[in-house]
């Protein structure tokens, strides 16, 4: 049996997650936003439930660890929203509620600069993170992470909209429990990436449960 050390390491580490904050919720002045654990062990398990109710076969094993490990890059690289690059968002935050109505529209060529960028930033965090495990697991959870990000599996495609459906929830939550407006691009943003059955069924049953207001 191999060294301990590194085990503890990789979980203490990992567990300083609960403090780092979902940039979305920061941004709305959300007065207890959730952290990146929360968002992890939400969308672990709405990728198990709602994976069962998907039609067609899944490997499950693959999208549950995807599912917890596609964000653990964040306890170095922080948690980004859409509006945080290239200083999109003004200084006066006044302004801010006018521009979160509006998802951020970007051309072919700097969204794939940016995906790049973000692929090499958070693969060196999660190098980082995984130091010192046994090789072997470091490139199960490292190729797990990369199959996510990449997403050209429908297991990585499906975790990828669970992603965006748990985001959804989530504000949805802070408009209820906190009386944050629900600003129109979490729909947007959410509609336009979630084309899975299942899924979408539960987005328009959020939609029933969650009625828009002013």
């Amino acid at each position: 049996m191999g060294e301990m050390k590194p085990f503890i390491r990789f979980f203490t580490e990992a567990g300083r997650l609960r403090k780092v904050l979902r940039r979305g919720g920061v941004l709305i002045g959300s007065k207890s936003p959730s952290s990146i654990t929360d968002h992890l062990f939400r969308a672990a398990l709405m990728t198990l439930v709602l994976g069962r109710e998907k039609n067609g076969n899944l490997n499950m094993t693959k999208v549950l660890e995807m599912a917890l490990v596609h964000d653990l890059c964040e306890l170095y690289t922080g948690d980004k929203s859409p509006y945080d690059h290239k200083t999109i968002l003004p200084q006066d935050k006044k302004k801010w509620p006018e521009l979160f109505d509006h998802w951020p529209r970007l051309t072919a060529q700097e969204k794939k600069r940016r995906v790049e960028q973000k692929y090499k930033q958070e693969g060196k965090a999660i190098d980082r993170l995984l130091q010192g495990l046994p090789r072997a697991i470091q490139k199960e959870i490292k190729g797990s992470w990369s199959e996510y990000e990449k997403g050209l599996t429908k297991e990585a495609r499906f975790v990828k909209q669970i992603n965006r459906l748990e985001a959804l929830l989530q504000a949805l939550e802070y408009g209820r429990e906190e009386k944050i407006r629900v600003y129109k691009s979490w729909w947007v943003g959410s509609k336009e990436r979630i084309d899975e059955p299942v899924l979408i069924k539960f987005m328009e049953a959020l939609a029933k449960e969650f009625p828009a207001r002013d």
